[in-house]
């Protein structure tokens, strides 16, 4: 895992562009805090930020091979589980390898199959090669999202990077954000290929980008298609049970320490345990770590999308997987830290406004990495097996939106409540909307014969699975890599997310719950306790103490009244939410709140250039 940057442009020498490359590949520091390494060669410059997972001596990078046509280097980021029977293939087609490492192997995948090398990857992967032979550079990112990859186009070339960040580092990118990229701000959808500054763009899930002198071109390699599904029951719920052990038993794979991510959940508990099984084979016991909240067990307050806390099922899962469990319990003082937001804001590049859930993340994150490189996860079960509750909610079935927007209000607050009335009607978030949902579902196709309730279920997975998750994605990689730590993700495997997208709903939920594949799949690992749970999402804190802490931090902005974040938000509802008498400790409370606190921080932070009509 590492963080990649690099630069284009067939106008000039790169190799007299040291400073700017060096200042790109440094805001990559926290990505790869074990090694940095730079290439230049003519109108091509890479950079890389390494934090060793395999083959600790021997992967550094850049890599480059020399052919009599031209050098052909590469920056690289992820994982490829199957580097190893691709190592075996090509050594079979003449190819020698000097590492143990993977990224050796990718290189050499693309010397033989080119841009084509993306399909036989299995994995998580952002990475440049910079093709000498025919001066061109290919960018490909893997299928689902789960590896950042940014680009922006220059007058003769291109920049990009894992971050925008190391982007924005370079002179020629002009940190600019209009109304289109405000308009992503502030609504929970994710565009896809959009960045939000101005002039950049994401390399979107599963396509390869290559420029070269005539321009920038795109080539698609994998997207969600509907295919018929003949398996009854018996054999879903066991071909999603092979793949599990299949998928955990590849990203078990490493040279450094490795651990999972508990929170008692069916999705966490599922993979620990099938962690712990694999690894038990070998006399290894799995490491867990779970994220708590001072006096959060003996205080909880159930609520909508929290009926019960999650320590005592994290506990119970330890138990029977036999882990080596660790809570990380964080108090309001933490949680609320400017210093902690300042670096959410960094690692994100933008003003989220999730707050605590963004925030104890981090901050778990980083005492998970004081003990582990490596960290196995469950994010994306609920979107592969459909485990949200709008899912179940007719409101949100029928609504001509996104999903998740239709039942978001009540649980989050309205994400808008405190924009100015000028800046929301120029916004108008209601159209963008609508219009981004319906670019979203005119692609999906239909099955012969599907009926209608199958088939609008089938495009709530697909929103999920294309738009919802690459959100949770993103989250999930920005705050692991901003303390150097891996995160894995075993329910995104393009195989097991093929096969479940394209199984009826009908055996989705065929005993009327949510995940019921899942359940059943791992049902001889779990706990009674978890396998009869409710979905619970990631956990919020309910002190007061951190409303009022985000009160004060308001107030004291309120008193600053020249900052430019009032010229998006409305002085008084910003004042009226921090003068509350009483400070409720829900999430759609708050939500006003940590919108104020990430946008000054932002505009603090990266003083964008607002271009607002």
């Amino acid at each position: 895992m590492c963080g990649i940057t690099g630069w284009v442009s067939f106008d000039r020498d790169l190799t007299t562009e040291a400073a700017a490359l060096d200042a790109m590949t440094e805001t990559m520091a926290c990505r790869g805090p074990d090694d940095r390494g730079v290439w230049s060669e003519g109108p091509a410059a890479l950079g890389h930020r390494r934090l060793a997972i395999i083959d600790l001596p021997g992967g550094r990078q850049p890599m480059s091979v020399p052919t009599p046509e031209g050098t052909v280097a590469m920056v690289y980021s992820g994982e490829a589980y199957n580097f190893t029977e691709l190592r075996r293939e090509l050594t079979d087609r003449g190819h020698r390898f000097t590492t143990d490492s993977d990224t050796e192997v990718v290189l050499h995948g693309y010397l033989e199959w080119g841009d084509a090398v993306a399909e036989r990857l299995n994995g998580m992967y952002a990475f440049a090669v910079w093709d000498g032979r025919h001066d061109k550079l290919v960018m490909i990112r893997d299928r689902m999202g789960i590896k950042p990859f940014y680009y922006y186009r220059t007058p003769d070339g291109v920049l990009f990077g894992s971050e925008p960040k190391a982007i924005l580092a370079n002179p020629l990118a002009r940190p600019r954000v209009t109304l289109d990229g405000l308009r992503e701000l502030f609504v929970m959808i994710k565009t896809p290929g959009h960045a939000v500054w101005d002039g950049m763009a994401e390399v979107e899930p599963g396509t390869v980008v290559t420029v070269d002198r005539s321009g920038l071109s795109t080539r698609v390699y994998w997207r969600l298609e509907t295919r018929p599904h003949t398996d009854d029951r018996d054999t879903t719920i066991a071909t999603v049970r092979s793949l599990l052990d299949d998928i955990v038993r590849r990203q078990l794979v490493s040279d450094v320490p490795r651990c999972t991510l508990l929170s008692g959940g069916l999705d966490s508990s599922a993979m620990t345990a099938l962690a712990a099984r694999q690894l038990a084979a070998h006399g290894e016991k799995v490491r867990s770590f779970a994220v708590d909240f001072a006096g959060q067990a003996d205080n909880f307050v159930a609520d909508e999308l929290r009926g019960t806390p999650d320590t005592p099922f994290v506990h119970d899962v330890a138990r029977l997987a036999g882990t080596a469990h660790q809570d990380i319990v964080l108090d309001s003082d933490a949680l609320s830290d400017p210093g902690v937001r300042e670096r959410v804001i960094r690692a994100r590049d933008l003003p989220s406004g999730l707050g605590d859930l963004d925030s104890s993340l981090l901050l778990l994150f980083r005492a998970i990495r004081e003990q582990s490189t490596v960290a196995l996860s469950g994010e994306s079960a609920d979107e592969v097996f459909g485990g949200y509750l709008q899912f179940f909610d007719e409101e949100a079935r029928h609504a001509d939106t996104f999903p998740w927007l239709a039942t978001m209000n009540r649980h989050f607050g309205e994400d808008a409540d405190v924009v100015r009335a000028d800046i929301a009607k120029a916004l108008d978030l209601e159209g963008y909307v609508a219009d981004g949902y319906h670019t979203a579902v005119a692609g999906i196709d239909r099955l012969d014969g599907e009926s209608d309730f199958e088939y609008r279920m089938r495009r709530m997975s697909h929103l999920h699975l294309t738009r919802f998750v690459r959100m949770l994605l993103d989250r999930k990689d920005r705050m692991s890599m901003a303390v150097g730590l891996e995160v894995r993700v075993p329910f995104c495997d393009h195989r097991l997310v093929e096969y479940v997208y394209n199984t009826p709903w009908a055996l989705k939920s065929f005993d009327g719950r949510e995940k019921s594949l899942l359940r059943e799949a791992t049902a001889d690992l779990l706990p009674k306790s978890v396998y009869d749970r409710v979905k619970s999402p990631y956990p919020s804190t309910q002190d007061p103490g951190y409303a009022r802490a985000l009160q004060e931090q308001t107030k004291e902005l309120l008193a600053r009244p020249s900052h430019p974040v009032f010229d998006l938000l409305d002085r008084d509802r910003v004042r009226a939410a921090s003068e509350r008498d009483t400070p409720v400790s829900t999430q759609a409370a708050r939500r006003g709140l940590e919108r104020t606190l990430d946008l000054a921080g932002w505009l603090d932070l990266y003083a964008p250039e607002l271009v607002l009509g």
